[in-house]
């Protein structure tokens, strides 16, 4: 429902979000999520798999790890191919630090769960 209302209205008045489309891990099938988007520069952007603090990893995370190669992001009405890379221990910190200083809601949810909260770069293919 909200992947459609995105896409009616082409984004707007949703500056932070970006519709990640998937390749269902058993299905095949595509699985569009709403996320909310973190600009990391040139067409890069990070995506939290917090699952708003969840036990368990959110079923895009899944599929993307399942099908790396089948990922699809929108931003107001453009679309692109991307490649998901999950960040190293090394970068997540300072990344983590980011994402809440923009998001302070995301910090609590590392308090609601004992899993680590992966960060996923997605990397726009030219």
């Amino acid at each position: 429902m909200m992947s459609g209302i995105y896409r009616l209205f082409g984004g707007r008045g949703v500056s932070n979000l970006l519709l990640l489309t998937t390749t269902g891990a058993r299905t095949g099938e595509p699985r569009t999520t709403p996320l909310r988007r973190f600009d990391d520069g040139d067409g890069r952007w990070l995506i939290v798999a917090s699952a708003q603090g969840s036990a368990k990893q959110p079923a895009w995370l899944h599929n993307l790890v399942a099908h790396p190669d089948g990922a699809w992001i929108e931003i107001g009405h453009d679309r692109w191919k991307v490649r998901p890379e999950m960040l190293a221990p090394t970068e997540w910190e300072a990344a983590w630090q980011r994402v809440v200083a923009e998001a302070p809601e995301f910090g609590k949810y590392t308090t609601t769960t004992d899993r680590e909260i992966p960060l996923v770069r997605l990397i726009r293919e030219r």
